[in-house]
């Protein structure tokens, strides 16, 4: 049985790789820290874990060493305190931004402070299944992709990669609230969010650098809170290379995702499900990618949605895990969504 350890795990991140590892049958959850709830129940805060786990909260000093240990802590804060980390585990699994960016120049630029770790930022493999599987089977320094990054990503690199597409993307995101974390501040009252459109990121938001990395084009995107708790869903506009037409589009996606455990191509013509939608995705691991091409233009638009805090962040960082592991890659990430949701 694998031990493993969640550090920062009374978030909503937190919560959800609690969820999805106290039902793994390869795994033992061994520790669980807060600073602020040390001592007290788990399922005090997390409500749905409730005649799941006896484990209570601890203390950082109080942490063991373990085979795999998830880290759910704040940028600047995680890049400072990665050496104490590494010595805590065998594989060391991180869910803040502190390690997706592999230049600590562009770091500084997106996160507004130097990286205090600059060494050790080419130690980390992207945790991105998809595209970096072979190097997951022996990673053990993980860095789990931002949600609407992870989304844009999947959405777009095949195309790129394929040359498909050219010029700058643009990539407009909308995210529910659950993004924002469990200790967000005042914009994230009920009486403030709700019914809101709140364009909170206009420009430069810090998930299109993690985008342009892994597509190797120039992104600008631009982010807004919609009234959902979960989900996560990117229009991503691009021109088409000269020649490009549906049937190459469909042809990439599904040479790339045809054998996929967690990406589905949804593109359909009719229907009101023809296009990725985050509300059918929720507590799924699963990343839906459609699109659609102007007829008038070189344009397309590529659409993706997936759970921020699955697919977005836990159940894609557990899905490393069993990558790292040799375990089957579905393992424990089974659940497929609801409807009507």
């Amino acid at each position: 049985m694998t031990r493993v350890a969640v550090v920062g795990a009374a978030g909503y991140i937190g919560g959800e790789l609690l969820r999805i590892l106290t039902t793994h049958p390869e795994v033992e959850l061994a520790a669980a820290t807060s600073r602020r709830l040390r001592g007290r129940q788990i399922d005090g805060v997390h409500p749905n874990l409730r005649g799941r786990t006896r484990l209570t909260f601890c203390a950082e000093d109080r942490l063991d060493h373990y085979d795999v240990l998830f880290l759910a802590t704040p940028h600047r804060e995680t890049m400072r305190r990665m050496p104490e980390f590494l010595g805590r585990a065998d594989t060391i699994i991180d869910l803040s931004g502190d390690f997706r960016l592999r230049s600590a120049d562009t770091y500084a630029d997106y996160y507004g402070v130097p990286h205090e770790a600059p060494e050790l930022l080419g130690t980390f493999v992207p945790g991105v299944p998809e595209f970096h599987r072979d190097r997951l089977r022996t990673a053990d320094r993980i860095s789990v992709p931002g949600c609407m990054a992870n989304a844009g990503i999947l959405a777009l690199a095949p195309l790129a990669e394929a040359g498909l597409i050219r010029d700058e993307i643009t990539v407009d995101a909308r995210t529910g609230s659950s993004g924002a974390g469990a200790t967000a501040g005042s914009e994230n009252l009920h009486a403030e969010r709700s019914g809101a459109l709140r364009v909170f990121a206009p420009t430069r938001h810090r998930h299109e650098a993690e985008i342009s990395q892994a597509t190797g084009l120039p992104v600008s995107m631009t982010a807004t809170g919609v009234e959902a708790v979960r989900g996560v869903q990117l229009l991503c506009r691009a021109r088409l290379a000269d020649g490009v037409g549906e049937r190459d589009i469909r042809t990439v996606y599904r040479e790339r995702y045809g054998n996929e455990p967690f990406v589905r191509v949804v593109a359909q013509r009719r229907g009101l499900h023809r296009f990725p939608d985050a509300k059918i995705l929720s507590g799924s691991n699963f990343c839906d990618v459609g699109f659609a091409l102007d007829p008038e233009s070189d344009g397309v638009t590529v659409i993706a949605a997936l759970d921020n805090l699955v697919k977005g962040g836990s159940g894609n960082a557990v899905q490393c895990m069993n990558i790292r592991l040799g375990l089957p890659e579905s393992l424990g990430l089974d659940f497929i969504g609801l409807h009507p949701n």
